[in-house]
């Protein structure tokens, strides 16, 4: 055994580790028969040590990665803290402001200030005189900065409520159709009529459907069909009511064809093909109901005559109170503002997106609102005309998602109604820059008839009811919903 012990293993083995060695002669015992059992090996001190200091090391790193997980979870607590700290000192300081403009508001001065280092004159007439005029001076200072100041909380201060005004969108009804299932139900463009009796949809599958608005608001079928379906040639892009004649509806296309329908006979009434490529828009005038403007790809507009641009035009819109005005959201990232008695030129350009403009609305007969692929929508003042460019938009308004998509632009009141790529419809109001509102639409499993999220579908048009608080809103399955905020 001596031999066969200084043969295997050296002996700084043997001092340093005895255990190990030990265990290993009672492994190698020359005579077969002493050597151990599997189940001796199995149960023999060495091993069990072994086993034990294991589970053991495995605790102590079990302990550990709880202590860490926790640590790491304080952290995250930490951090959210500080960030609602941070969120509420801002508002409070919001707040803060809002009191002390409040508190100057209120204040009127009383009594009448005598400048400093007056010249006095010997009879005294000549330091009365110069005391007045700059009393005087003062007062109307004081009055007109008193008044812009009055004029800028009201303002913001009505803008305020009505962006409170609303807690949520409600919907008010599910507009089912029978060709659901249809591959082509993308809704392109919606439109109420003047009275808000009835709305239009069209879209890629080539139809004009009018709807009565009362009896899908009312009526609690598992199908809705339309009181009139017109088909068209090609895939629709927009549509526009006449605002003057009720039966009359202006569609373009995909083929560049505009078209002016008569409803109540379910035919078209007026055809124009003086496009060369798509058509994206088409607006009438609510001045004068015989004005026609649509927009191409191949960069030109307008009925009674013809605008060239350089680039595609997306959409086209008349002002509220004007038919010699035109606006339009093009390709190359601006909106132009045409005088359409002299068309050469532009009266004025707004810059500011760095995607193409998909969609222009007036709010009112000074404001103008633009969206874009660049995930914004942007407030353009037209007082600042005179500039022929206009780079410094009033507000710039995120939340949405919309970087390839046409997702509707709809406007009413200082509201603001726009889709999102995310399936969502966004309700913004002009004063301020984040979204007011947001409903997601939700597809239904034909399986199990639940709703789930459809990350693919995005909202692609929405349309208010007259100056009021219900919408019409579609998505990119022909899902169309009346919406209501409440």
């Amino acid at each position: 055994m001596s031999s066969l012990r200084h043969r295997v293993f050296p002996p700084p083995l043997l001092l340093k580790w005895p255990k190990v060695a030990v265990f290993c002669l009672w492994l190698l015992h020359p005579e077969p028969a002493s050597r151990p059992k599997i189940d001796e090996v199995l149960q023999s001190e060495f091993l069990t040590e072994l086993k034990d200091k294991l589970d053991e090391r495995v605790a102590a790193i079990d302990l550990k990665e709880k202590f860490d997980n926790q640590d790491l979870l304080l952290e995250f607590l930490l951090v959210l803290q500080q960030r609602k700290q941070e969120a509420a000192d801002k508002l409070r300081s919001i707040v803060s402001a809002v009191n002390s403009d409040l508190e100057e508001r209120a204040f009127r001065p009383t009594s009448k200030v005598v400048p400093k280092n007056t010249p006095i004159s010997s009879n005294g007439k000549e330091s009365v005189a110069f005391t007045e005029r700059s009393s005087v001076n003062e007062f109307s200072s004081k009055d007109q900065f008193a008044s812009r100041q009055s004029i800028w909380i009201n303002s913001f201060l009505d803008g305020l409520c009505k962006y409170l005004s609303f807690s949520k969108l409600k919907v008010k009804a599910d507009l089912k159709q029978a060709d659901l299932l249809s591959s082509s139900n993308l809704v392109c463009s919606l439109s109420f009529d003047r009275d808000g009796d009835f709305f239009a949809t069209a879209g890629v599958n080539k139809k004009i459907k009018v709807f009565e608005y009362g009896s899908i608001l009312n009526g609690n079928n598992d199908i809705h069909y339309p009181v009139v379906e017109m088909a068209s040639q090609s895939k629709l892009s927009s549509i526009c009511w006449n605002s003057y004649i009720k039966g009359q509806i202006a569609s373009s296309n995909f083929e560049g064809v505009v078209q002016v329908w008569d409803v109540t006979r379910s035919e078209v009434f007026m055809e124009m093909r003086e496009h060369e490529k798509r058509a994206w828009s088409v607006d009438f005038s609510s001045v004068d109901p015989t004005l026609l403007a649509s927009g191409s790809d191949d960069g030109s507009g307008a009925s009674v005559g013809t605008i060239k641009t350089k680039a595609n035009v997306c959409s086209v819109q008349f002002p509220l109170d004007s038919g010699n005005s035109l606006a339009f959201g093009s390709a190359d990232h601006r909106i132009y503002y045409y005088d359409l008695r002299n068309p050469c030129r532009p009266v004025c350009m707004f810059v500011g997106h760095d995607k193409t403009v998909s969609y222009v609305k007036f709010l009112d007969s000074t404001t103008l609102v633009s969206s874009s692929t660049d995930n914004t929508l942007k407030l353009w003042d037209l007082s600042e005309c005179s500039s022929h460019v206009v780079d410094c938009p009033i507000q710039s308004l995120t939340g949405h998602t919309n970087v390839k998509n046409f997702v509707g632009l709809s406007v009413s009141d200082g509201y603001i109604a726009t889709g999102s790529e995310t399936n969502e419809v966004f309700i913004y109001h002009k004063a301020f820059p984040m979204p007011a509102l947001s409903y997601k639409f939700n597809t239904i499993d034909p399986i199990s008839g639940d709703e789930v999220d459809d990350t693919e579908q995005f909202v692609s048009s929405m349309c208010w009811r007259n100056q009021s608080s219900t919408l019409v809103a579609a998505n990119s399955m022909g899902d169309i919903k009346l919406l209501e905020m409440v």
